[in-house]
Formats: structure tokens, sequence, C-alpha cells
């Protein structure tokens, strides 16, 4: 084998490894590069309790979204959340945001509604529960404020 038939083979299983590694890293981490289709919905909340960019939104524990942004509007937290497409969620439905396991992270549950009237790109949740602060909760029972 020649010196350059040897340097070829050596960069085409670089780029190879770094196109695998670069698809994996999309995959795993769960980005969107290209979009991935769906849509976004808005939802406003008192207090949201620790709820981050990139959080689960889940509809009866199935993942059907992401969280993709938080802003303050108005002294309430707006919340953009990407659905995933084919996921239809009608107008009434209710958005709380939970807590997995006792201290564990913050993700966004939906309780679908009754409604035959569909959330459309760019719609918002109009029913919503914050985050409860566990902290006051215990404050509150201690001191005697229950």
């Amino acid at each position: 084998m020649s010196r350059y038939s040897v340097e070829v083979s050596v960069g085409i299983f670089v780029l190879v490894g770094a196109i695998a590694l670069g698809y994996l890293s999309i995959k795993l981490g769960k980005l969107e590069v290209l979009g991935g289709g769906g849509y976004n919905v808005v939802a406003e909340f008192d207090d949201i309790g620790g709820l981050k960019a990139g959080s689960n939104v889940e509809i009866a524990g199935v993942e059907v979204g992401r969280v993709t942004g938080i802003a303050l509007d108005n002294y309430q937290a707006r919340v953009t959340i990407r659905m995933n497409a084919g996921v239809e969620l009608q107008d009434d439905a209710i958005a709380a945001i939970r807590t997995k396991g006792l201290i564990g992270e913050k993700f966004i549950s939906i309780t679908p509604g009754g409604s035959e009237d569909i959330i459309k790109d760019g719609g918002k949740l109009r029913e919503t529960e914050s985050a409860i602060d566990f902290e006051k909760l215990i404050s509150n029972y201690v001191f005697g404020k229950v």
C-alpha cells in the first residue's frame, strides 16, 4: 500500500467517526436540528418552581414534548412548549408543573380536556397549576399556619 492510500483511509475513518459522534450527540441529547416537526404552545404560570428549558412535557406519563423557552411576562412565567407532531391538545387541557420523586426534576404534566376545539400552533393553554413549594408548605405546617 502506498503512503497516499493509507492517509486517505485514515482520513475517511476519522470523518466517519466524527459524523457518527455528532449523530449520537444529537440523538442522545434530544436536540432538534431541523425543527423536528410539531407545534408550539404557550402556558402562563404564577410560579414555575425550578422548571427549566429542556424539561419534559408528559401526558399520562408519556413524553409528548419539551419546554423550549421560559420568560417573564407581566409578572408571570411564560413557558413555551414544543409539542410533538400528532399530539393534539384540547383548548381546555390543564398544564401542571410536577416533580419526579420527592426532590427530582420538574416536568409539565398535561391533563387532556373534553372540548372538541384543538389548540393551534402558537395557541395558549388557559388552565395551569403552578409548582408546589415544599419549603413553604413545610414552614406553614411547622409554624401552625395550616
